[in-house]
């Protein structure tokens, strides 16, 4: 890979994640995700995100600040193509390669050259790509430069322990027999590349894999929550959730997809 070439990489990366945000509809901002802590809701607003941070750190902006979560609105796939414009602009600025991006979710207060800086953006977003084509049921396409690229950036990341760590940018490498380039570099960034999105069932309903995040928190007066040790099966019709798994569970109602404060349900303490 010629890392000259990173930037043009880059907006092709990002610019494939636009085209499969848009074909999202309101109903599919609840569906799961490979990214097992977020809806695709709540992946889109991390994407949102990284660009905002990314375009900051091309500017020399080291605030952490610039790289908070901002809540979508009511067209998530506008909001998103407006990040992604975003970090495209700051990314084709003139003598961009020649600088230092402060990158402060990675490590506080390094600085890291521009090049290594926009690789990091640019693997992220083929796998944020090919997550969202999967949530949708799509299948994520590249060019062979771009596959090629993301195969050596991935085979650059480093493994180990740290990516057990909570808030690892990728979980350990999976063990895949495929050898599409794709797959690849999911496999080496903790993805598995067989994963397909739970379908719908004709009797009762979209199937959807809730975390053990979802759970009272201290002193919290409500019942019926999830296991904390266990993954459940959701069953929802459109008034009210059938909760299952482990044991029996009582149903009640239920609003999934994003509350007030603009979080998933895998991201409260309880459901509302």
């Amino acid at each position: 890979m010629n890392m000259n070439d990173i930037v043009e990489l880059d907006a092709l990366a990002v610019r494939a994640s636009v085209d499969l945000v848009a074909r999202a509809q309101p109903a599919d901002m609840a569906r799961p995700t490979p990214c097992a802590d977020w809806t695709l809701h709540g992946l889109i607003t991390h994407m949102a995100a990284q660009h905002y941070g990314f375009a900051a750190a091309a500017a020399g902006d080291g605030d952490l600040a610039r790289w908070r979560p901002r809540r979508l609105g009511g067209d998530p796939a506008a909001d998103y193509r407006a990040a992604a414009e975003t970090v495209l602009a700051a990314f084709a600025e003139d003598g961009v390669l020649d600088r230092r991006f402060p990158l402060p979710e990675f490590a506080a207060g390094a600085l890291f050259p521009a090049r290594q800086a926009v690789s990091f953006h640019f693997v992220d977003y083929v796998v944020h790509s090919w997550d969202v084509a999967r949530s949708l049921g799509l299948e994520a396409q590249f060019a062979p430069d771009v596959l090629d690229a993301a195969l050596q950036v991935a085979r650059a990341v480093p493994g180990g322990e740290y990516r057990l760590a909570p808030g690892a940018a990728f979980a350990p490498v999976v063990t895949w027999p495929g050898d599409s380039p794709l797959d690849q570099v999911m496999a080496l960034l903790g993805r598995s590349p067989g994963w397909k999105r739970p379908e719908l069932e004709p009797e009762r309903g979209r199937v959807l894999l809730v975390p053990p995040a979802i759970r009272p928190g201290p002193g919290s007066p409500r019942k019926g929550f999830l296991d904390k040790n266990s993954l459940v099966n959701i069953f929802f019709t459109s008034d009210r959730i059938l909760v299952s798994g482990g044991a029996q569970r009582t149903a009640r109602r239920a609003r999934l997809g994003p509350g007030r404060d603009g979080r998933q349900p895998a991201e409260r303490p309880g459901l509302p």
